[in-house]
């Protein structure tokens, strides 16, 4: 059971509607990247993980991934509640209107909507954690990529927050990859486990 805590890890105020805008920083909410698919990703991961110290981390950082999709919606309508038809159409935000009007739908800046096969969950520890490693990386480029081109304080800097958390989160990745060979006291997962020798050695 989780607590909700009804507040953002870091403030959202944007003061100007920016349709353009929010049709890029949505790919952080349902892109290939993006935080409903690390959430999704670490909280499912979780169950099969053995080691229960990397286990709690999963689940940490996949409900702190949560609060990171609340701030990507936020986000996202601040920058379009106030559009008007017009506004949305010479954004290129019409077709997104037509679908969704200014509620929140996953999808990536590219207009792809969410699915299942952009999070993995393999029950293999070691190829989880690498898959996860990774996948903190790629949200951190994408993050970088906003920034380049977004130059709104209002939105640059929980933008930045953001990225940051990326890299801590790689950090703890790369520790509990670290933890979770050291528990099996070797560097290779296949090495642990003398049935899934057996088996590719028939």
């Amino acid at each position: 059971m989780f607590a909700y805590e009804k507040r953002l890890q870091f403030p959202i105020k944007i003061r100007k509607t920016d349709p353009n805008t929010a049709k890029l920083i949505i790919s952080q909410y349902g892109g290939p990247d993006g935080e409903l698919s690390a959430s999704m990703r670490y909280l499912a991961q979780r169950y099969a993980m053995p080691v229960k110290k990397v286990g709690g981390l999963l689940t940490d950082i996949g409900v702190e991934e949560l609060n990171h999709m609340e701030m990507i919606c936020s986000m996202v309508y601040q920058l379009t509640r106030d559009v008007s038809e017009e506004e949305a159409k010479t954004a290129g935000f019409d077709a997104y209107y037509i679908d969704h009007t200014k509620g929140l739908y996953p999808q990536a800046a590219a207009g792809l909507p969410f699915t299942a096969i952009e999070f993995q969950s393999k029950g293999d520890p070691i190829t989880d954690l690498y898959e996860n490693l990774a996948a903190e990386q790629k949200a951190r480029t994408v993050y970088d990529n906003l920034l380049r081109v977004i130059t709104d304080p209002d939105v640059v800097a929980p933008l930045k927050f953001l990225r940051a958390r990326e890299i801590v989160h790689f950090q703890r990745f790369g520790e509990a990859l670290e933890m979770t060979k050291e528990s099996f006291e070797h560097p290779n997962y296949y090495f642990m486990n003398p049935a899934f020798d057996k088996k590719a050695e028939a």
